[in-house]
């Protein structure tokens, strides 16, 4: 839908429906009963192309262009490193839990729904497959003790 003006109510005419019911005179006129049927139409048709109007403009700012793409994929990927990060710090001082191990994994299935990068697959595959093996030796150790 291409937006093309501001005001759309302006392009109706609805203010020559009063000339008519005056008989071409200046002057005050009481509406006719061809004047009566035509004022509704003309609020109907104003109507539709205000909602028309708002309903573009909120389709535009819903898709967002490349650059606010890139800066929501930016944001998610930092949530994603910043979750590695404590992962791993977790890992060399030997106290990784559960809970760390399952919201990587939960940041990692949240960045996979909204990506269509193959390399990206890839590693988020990897990064998957890590935080299945560390949980399975927490589980294992668990059950050892």
């Amino acid at each position: 839908m291409k937006v093309t003006g501001t005001s759309s109510v302006g392009s109706l005419g609805g203010a020559k429906g009063g000339a008519r019911g005056g008989g071409g005179q200046g002057g005050f006129a009481l509406p006719t009963v061809g004047g009566a049927t035509a004022a509704p139409d003309v609020a109907r048709s104003s109507g539709v192309g205000g909602i028309d109007s708002i309903g573009a403009l909120l389709a535009l700012q819903d898709v967002g262009g490349p650059l606010e793409r890139r800066r929501r994929a930016v944001g998610r990927a930092g949530r994603i490193l910043d979750v590695l990060d404590e992962v791993k710090i977790a890992l060399i001082d030997g106290e990784v839990s559960r809970q760390d191990l399952d919201r990587l994994v939960r940041a990692v299935r949240e960045e996979r729904l909204s990506t269509d990068d193959g390399r990206l697959e890839g590693v988020l595959d990897e990064i998957e497959t890590r935080a299945a093996v560390e949980l399975a030796k927490l589980e294992y150790a668990s059950a050892a003790i």
